[in-house]
């Protein structure tokens, strides 16, 4: 069992021909965290390079999201780029959605942690009454789809919220706020190993916390040296972040063809 499976759903589980989310392997955990990494630095290049505010930043991420979730969720199948598109726009929502909670609406980190936590706490709900092993890797109905990607909203915000509140209000810093998120993600996997909790709730604590990691470790990149960052241009963060993600995806399928030449479903 590798790593990716200690911390998902059971990845070995056969998959449908209609499933839509990306397998579950160490691949798809590093292209989440180069996501959220992405998400980051594009939120902040819209709303802060660009200077256009919190709220018209809101509105231009959050119809990005619904454009290409609305092609995501049409599809029969699923289509790798199409899908990560869609986690890397709720990534770049939910840092917009963080920042309009804590410097619009004055709430602060901590409230608004606690707030994109009901909600997504409200969204588990929901999906348990409809499904109740709340199980990512047997998602075939459209209904389910939908709130998955509502979870993957709220969790992507709530992590890049609660990554802030590590940073700012607690005083971290972001490396240190980096090393306390990669302990937690640790934690999970040793919780694995040692306990018999179930593998979804693993799984979605996991994929909360390698949010905060990947936005901590973006505002590692952009922010000023004097706050123990390195000050690259938003912009040209973004951009290496794009050729990661997309230098993942061609490789971890290329391999996954070399290994399984019979298998013609794709990995990601």
């Amino acid at each position: 069992m590798n790593f990716a499976e200690q911390i998902a759903p059971d990845s070995n589980v056969r998959q449908r021909d209609t499933q839509k989310v990306a397998r579950v392997t160490l691949a798809f955990w590093i292209m989440k965290i180069l996501a959220t990494t992405l998400g980051e630095t594009a939120g902040d290049f819209v709303s802060m390079t660009l200077n256009l505010g919190y709220y018209v930043g809101f509105a231009i991420t959050f119809t990005v999201l619904i454009v290409v979730l609305f092609f995501q969720i049409s599809f029969r199948h699923l289509r790798p780029a199409i899908f990560w598109l869609g986690i890397v726009s709720t990534t770049t929502a939910g840092t917009e959605v963080s920042d309009l909670m804590d410097r619009s609406f004055g709430l602060g980190y901590l409230w608004g942690s606690v707030i994109l936590a009901l909600g997504l706490a409200a969204t588990f709900a929901i999906w348990y009454r409809r499904d109740p092993k709340l199980d990512v890797d047997a998602i075939a109905s459209r209904d389910i789809e939908i709130l998955f990607w509502i979870a993957v909203i709220f969790s992507n915000s709530l992590g890049t919220a609660f990554g802030d509140f590590l940073s700012d209000n607690l005083g971290l810093g972001y490396v240190s706020g980096a090393l306390v998120t990669a302990a937690v993600i640790g934690i999970v996997v040793a919780l694995h190993y040692t306990t018999r909790i179930n593998h979804v709730i693993l799984f979605w604590v996991a994929f909360i916390f390698t949010r905060p990691f990947g936005a901590t470790f973006g505002d590692f990149l952009t922010k000023p040296v004097k706050d123990g960052a390195l000050n690259l241009p938003r912009g040209e963060a973004s951009l290496i972040n794009v050729g990661l993600l997309f230098t993942v995806l061609v490789v971890a399928g290329l391999l996954h063809r070399y290994r399984n030449p019979s298998d013609d479903r794709r990995i990601l």
